[in-house]
């Protein structure tokens, strides 16, 4: 019997990582240990807690969590990534299989993609730590489970992503001018959630139609604005 695996979620949405965190409750054999909204706070409790997991953004307000992907893989090897994305570049997948990251869940997240993969991820571990000797058909199981799910995914990506939505959104990203906008100010000009707004700014971005950069302020926490990239 596995012990309880510790999980660190790392997204800089708080209404998205609490999302993740009644996800992972929600499912036996995982407990949440730690939340950082950004890549030098989660390096920090990287290395106070050593979770066993890690949920892991893309974009971060400091970095690219393939940047994280790479730090662990460094100094923490045995630590285990699954990412939670709305992210598909190529590159960026291209370097999380290269990183070793046991998933990729592209967003919109629904609870059955998410328990699908974590109940994925402690059966293999399940396996390597009470088997001392793994069949072929074992081994080929678990080097290619990953892979499929990966492969699905693609093929699901476009779902949660509805037409006329994004032709709204297109419509308000192309009167955003040089200062660009927030993911709540778009909410507000599109009458969509804010949620709703990132995830298809996010979208926007991996379509190379969108740009985001992080703005500092005087006080309080960097902003995230999104920009239209000139053609």
């Amino acid at each position: 019997m596995l012990q309880v695996i510790e999980v660190l979620i790392v997204e800089d949405d708080f209404r998205i990582a609490d999302i993740h965190h009644r996800f992972t409750e929600k499912i036996e054999g995982f407990r949440v240990v730690g939340t950082a909204a950004t890549g030098e706070q989660a390096k920090e409790w990287i290395k106070l807690l050593r979770p066993q997991l890690i949920l892991l953004d893309v974009y971060l307000p400091d970095m690219r969590g393939i940047e994280l992907v790479r730090y662990v893989r460094g100094h923490f090897p045995d630590i285990d990534i699954i990412m939670i994305t709305a992210a598909s570049e190529a590159d960026i997948v291209r370097h999380a299989l290269r990183g070793g990251v046991f998933d990729y869940i592209v967003k919109p997240l629904t609870f059955d993609r998410f328990e699908k993969s974590l109940k994925n991820y402690a059966s293999q571990l399940e396996k390597l730590q009470q088997e001392k000797e793994l069949s072929l058909e074992q081994i080929e199981s678990m080097w290619n489970i990953g892979k499929q799910i990966f492969e699905k995914q693609q093929d699901c990506a476009p779902k949660g992503i509805d037409p006329l939505t994004l032709d709204k959104i297109l419509k308000c990203t192309s009167t955003i001018g040089g200062y660009g906008v927030t993911a709540e100010e778009l909410s507000k000009r599109s009458g969509v959630s804010r949620s709703t707004a990132r995830r298809y700014l996010e979208y926007l971005i991996s379509q190379k139609k969108v740009r985001a950069d992080l703005i500092y302020g005087s006080v309080g926490r960097p902003e995230r604005r999104y920009f239209q990239v000139q053609s």
